[in-house]
This record gives C-alpha cells, structure tokens and sequence, in this order.
C-alpha cells in the first residue's frame, strides 16, 4: 500500500508540474496537437485520393477484373478474341463471388459525321450487363442509354463536340471486318452523349450495341473482353481467387485490375510512403518540442529536484517523474488534437476539400474532395504521439535524475 501510495503521490506531482507554467504547456500541447491533426487529415486525404483513382480505373472501363484472348492487351490486335465465350459466361454466372460481367468487343475504327471525322475505339457493349458492371450510364449527361435497338450510338462528350453532333444526329462508323480485314461502314445514330471526366476517356471511345458489334465486325458469336466487378472488391487483387486459377490456360487470361494496371499500384504505395515520411517528420519537430519544453522545467526546478534527491529520492524516482509529465503533455495534446480532427473531419466529409479542376494518372477529381476519417486513424497516430513523446522525455528524464545536489544547489543559489 505504501508502494501505491508513492506512486500516486508521483503521479499527482507530474499533473501539477506541467501547469506550473500554463504558457509553455499550452505551445507545447498545440505543437503535439497540431502535427497528430495535419498527419491524420493528410492521411485521409490521401486515403480519398487513391480510392478515388481505385474507382476512376474500376468503374469506367477496366473494371475490377478482366478475362480476354492471351496477348490482347499487348497490342489490342482485334483478332485475339474468345472464338467461344459461352463457357465462360455461364462459369461467371455461378461463381457466387461474381456480382456483374460484361462481354465487350474492342475494335479501333474511324467514326464521321458530315463535319469532321476522328479516329476511335470502338466499344460493342451489352447495355444491361454493362449498366451493372462500369457507370457507363451513369456517365449520361444527354441523350438516352443504349436499349439494344439496332444502330445506336453514345459518343464521349469531346468527340461529340469534334463532330460537331447532337442527339438524333448520323454517324458513320468505318473499320475492317476481323479475319478478314475488309472495309466496312455502318451509319448509326447518336442516341447518348456521356462524360466521364478524364479527357482520353472522353475523346477515345464510342460504344454500340453488341450485337450490331459482332454483326459488323465479322465476329460471331466472339468477343475480345468480359469485364467484371466482384461483390467483395478485395478479392479482386487475390492472386489465390479461384476465377482466376479456373479461367487462365495458354489462350485465356484472367487478372484483377492491380495487375492490369501496375503503375497505379506503384503510386498508391508511393502515396503511402510519402505519408510515412511526413508522418516522421512531423513529430520529430513535435518531439523537439517536448525535449525544449521539458528541459526547460527541469532547469526552472533545478534547486527542488537537487533537494529531493538530497533528501532520498531515488534517480530512477526523478526520471519517472519527468516521464510521467511528458506522458501527461502527450495525453493532453492527443485529447486537444482528437476533438479539432473530429470537427474538421466532420466539416470536410460534409463539405469536401476544394481542388479546383484536377487531373491525375488518368482519373479526374471532383472540384471539392470529402474526406472521410477512419477508426484506425484516432487510435493509432494518438498511440504514436504518446510513445514517441515518450522516446523524447527519455533524454531529458536521465539528465534529471543525474543531477548532483550540490552543484545544483550550488548553481540555484
């Protein structure tokens, strides 16, 4: 009991101590409480920016997965195609792990209007499967959606302007049949104008329906490409994922959207690392902070620690001291720094930080971004402030505790 009884005593002597001056404990709690805010908002930040571009790759075209001819995507060569799908598609309707596919072809082609002509890729798409597997239709901002209705056309909204066309207006697709390779031309109309934002998205593509693809191109029953979206996106990037193992041979490969876009991979762990690095940065200058603070206490208290260890106080009982104040100014400031994250957090969830028009690795952002705070960011950054504030008292709590008692006393005095 005894043994308790000093250790609370101790404990409430470190609480008084880092009030003794109000000023220096407020700076130093701001400056701890400040860098826990901007690491945990750049954090989410960042967080947003690459589920940002994960969704502005996996909901326009390429989807979360793909299944296609081996070597199609070296060259996009329209005659690497799947001659059979059908197999494949009735694989993917009873995987369970599978919420939406859809087949594609993919031919390049010239498209014209009586104005201008520009080169494209041409997109035969089944309009059902396809509204549940990218946000094609979602990315309508006139016209109509493709029914399945013969010859209908959707334009992305740069190629539209191009062409100077609206909605109603003729279009006449000009490519070669597959195999074959012989010229041929389809006038079609423009039913659809869709934006999704990125320009070469907006100015590369033109989609019609599938069967006028197949019809036109020569191909059968063929396709080059079936997108997919999983109902747990995580799977999509397990190189364990049974689809993957089951529909890979030497003529099929089947990859989840990490490995058909490895750059972006590349990024989003250098978005991470860029965290970790301001994340260090930041609170060595905060530990700086608390080193000057601390320091700066135990020279105010110089002559009282010199006649407590005078008196019998132990070195190891100074040095607990010192770092139970620094554990006290690392637990305020985490309080101060939670709550200002929280407002802020709420506020720019609700609001969105502004970016004005910008761009990156192909995926436009919206003019005002949300960020959205998670769990693991109030309890681990905190948790770090308090160990590392820690690590910094270690240094000042041994100069404490080797004070000599008559030197110091000799200096107070």
């Amino acid at each position: 009991m005894q043994w308790i009884g000093i250790k609370m005593l101790m404990i409430r002597q470190a609480w008084r101590n880092i009030f003794r001056n109000i000023r220096r404990t407020v700076l130093t709690c701001t400056l701890i409480a400040s860098s826990l805010v901007v690491i945990i908002l750049v954090d989410s930040l960042i967080n947003s920016m690459a589920g940002l571009m994960v969704k502005g790759i996996t909901e326009t075209i390429e989807g979360e997965a793909q299944v296609y001819h081996s070597g199609f995507r070296d060259q996009y060569d329209p005659e690497l195609y799947i001659k059979n799908p059908k197999s494949i598609i009735s694989y993917l309707e009873s995987d369970k792990e599978v919420k939406a596919f859809a087949p594609r072809i993919i031919v390049p082609a010239m498209i014209g209007s009586s104005y201008n002509s520009v080169g494209v890729i041409v997109y035969g798409i089944d309009a059902e499967k396809e509204s549940n597997t990218s946000r094609l239709k979602s990315a309508l901002i006139e016209g109509n959606y493709l029914s399945g209705s013969d010859r209908e056309l959707i334009l992305g909204m740069v190629i539209a302007e191009k062409l100077e066309v609206t909605i109603g207006d003729r279009i006449v697709i000009t490519s070669s049949e597959i195999n074959t390779n012989q010229m041929v031309q389809e006038l079609f109309r423009v039913s659809g104008i869709v934006r999704f934002g990125p320009k070469e998205l907006d100015e590369g593509f033109a989609f019609i329906n599938l069967s006028n693809a197949q019809r036109m191109f020569n191909i059968g029953e063929g396709i080059h490409q079936i997108a997919i979206r999983f109902n747990n996106p995580e799977l999509a990037n397990s190189p364990d994922l049974a689809l993957y193992k089951t529909l890979s041979s030497d003529t099929l490969e089947a990859k989840g959207w990490l490995a058909l876009q490895p750059g972006l991979g590349a990024i989003l762990e250098m978005t991470g690392f860029s965290t970790l690095i301001m994340g260090v940065v930041l609170f060595i200058l905060a530990s700086l902070g608390v080193v000057n603070s601390i320091f700066m206490s135990i020279y105010e208290r110089t002559y009282e620690l010199a006649v407590s260890k005078a008196i019998g106080t132990r070195p190891s009982g100074i040095a607990i001291l010192v770092l139970l104040e620094g554990l006290f100014l690392a637990l305020l400031s985490c309080i101060f720094g939670i709550i200002i994250t929280l407002i802020l957090g709420n506020y720019l969830q609700d609001n969105g930080l502004p970016l004005g028009v910008m761009e990156f690795s192909g995926v436009a952002f919206p003019d005002s971004l949300p960020i959205k705070l998670a769990s693991y960011q109030l309890v681990n950054f905190p948790f770090y402030v308090v160990i590392l504030t820690l690590v910094a008292a270690i240094y000042p709590a041994i100069f404490a505790a080797r004070i000599v008692p008559a030197q110091a006393v000799q200096k107070a005095l």
